[in-house]
């Protein structure tokens, strides 16, 4: 029997994770979104694709939660999008109501459910659907780490004209803006990146990445980015349902971890069948640690600002 992905939010990621979802034929599609009508028509489009792609999926659009019902995986990408001279922190308290009122439906109709968050400011809305549905912490977590990583990859290889799928890398800390990753750990085909490119390079280069959204949403000028969030959706789901045990960056529960407590921020983890099967901890340098301190009291901080 296919797993069942409920997507609740069928905006640009939304409907483009559903997309990806079901051109992989691996799970059946929920499409919710509280707009009248979009969810259907979006889930019909992609229905209709489903023979080119030799995918037999069944894509549903709808507009009533009770359609999610016993949904193994939810995908929460509802909310306000950013625009020109926006941080995701400035949608706080917006997208806040968004997500409190998806993870209440979500615990009522898909108890066993695992959850990824996507909206933004990532790591504060994972955190407020743990403390909502009440679930297990290893049963939500957020998407960010991953993005965060692949544009990493890309502006890595681009500078050193080399394929990204031989560069691997870690980043921990909170999404975007915040984000920490540790060049040694970086590799392309095991190289270290401090072997191949000069310090200041890299800091170009990670500068750019932490700043990966806003370039989008600045060109864009309507919109911002989802055709790389929704791909880094897909991976997870895919490393869920098929219990792949990938080591992705991910935002997940903290209660100890990397001496931080009670906090949902990004960090190498398993996921697998189980959700977050183990959290990876790796020796950070004296550097490293005061950045992703100072990038987890950032978290914190809004966090603070919703009581959660």
């Amino acid at each position: 029997m296919r797993k069942k992905v409920s997507i609740i939010g069928a905006g640009n990621v939304g409907a483009t994770a559903a997309q990806m979802i079901a051109q992989s034929g691996i799970a059946d599609i929920v499409l919710f979104d509280i707009a009248d009508g979009m969810p259907r028509g979006k889930a019909l489009d992609i229905a209709e694709a489903c023979p080119l792609w030799n995918s037999s999926v069944s894509v549903k659009g709808s507009n009533n939660y009770a359609d999610t019902k016993d949904s193994d995986i939810v995908v929460i990408a509802a909310g306000f999008p950013r625009k020109p001279n926006m941080s995701r922190d400035d949608l706080l308290h917006a997208n806040a109501d968004v997500v409190k009122a998806a993870s209440d439906a979500i615990a009522k109709t898909s108890p066993d459910a695992i959850i990824l968050v996507v909206t933004n400011p990532m790591d504060v809305m994972a955190q407020l659907a743990w403390k909502a549905t009440e679930f297990s912490c290893r049963r939500v977590m957020g998407m960010g780490g991953i993005l965060d990583s692949a544009r990493l990859r890309t502006f890595l290889a681009w500078e050193l004209n080399v394929s990204p799928e031989d560069i691997e890398v870690i980043v921990l800390g909170g999404h975007g803006d915040q984000m920490v990753p540790l060049p040694r750990f970086t590799t392309v085909k095991g190289i270290p990146i401090t072997e191949l490119l000069k310090k200041k390079t890299i800091e170009l280069l990670i500068h750019r990445t932490r700043n990966g959204g806003a370039e989008i949403v600045n060109l864009l000028k309507t919109g911002s980015a989802y055709y790389a969030p929704a791909a880094a959706v897909f991976q997870m789901v895919k490393s869920i349902i098929f219990d792949e045990k990938r080591m992705l960056p991910c935002a997940v529960y903290l209660n100890g971890e990397y001496g931080i407590k009670d906090l949902y921020v990004g960090v190498p983890v398993i996921l697998g069948k189980e959700g977050v099967e183990k959290v990876v901890e790796v020796k950070l340098s004296k550097e490293e640690k005061s950045h992703f301190k100072e990038s987890c009291a950032s978290v914190r901080r809004l966090v603070k600002k919703l009581s959660i």
